[in-house]
């Protein structure tokens, strides 16, 4: 019986401290690389593309044209 408990605690996630940090580690890593792949490609995506053109009245420019 004690043979059995041992070999499950062994097994178990919970009673290996180490092996648990390091699992955690490893998907806490993952998990901030997939944000911030994400992150940029959505930046990326979103990017500034340039001004638009934009007809502008002869009568509000810097130095006004009237009839």
């Amino acid at each position: 019986m004690a043979n059995e408990l041992e070999q499950h605690k062994a097994k178990d996630f919970t009673y290996s401290w180490v092996n648990s940090s390091r699992f955690l580690f490893y998907l806490q890593v993952t998990c901030l690389s997939a944000f911030l792949l994400g992150a940029c490609y959505k930046l990326y995506h979103a990017r500034y593309k340039g001004a638009p053109e934009v007809a502008v009245p002869e009568s509000t420019q810097y130095t006004p044209k009237y009839k």
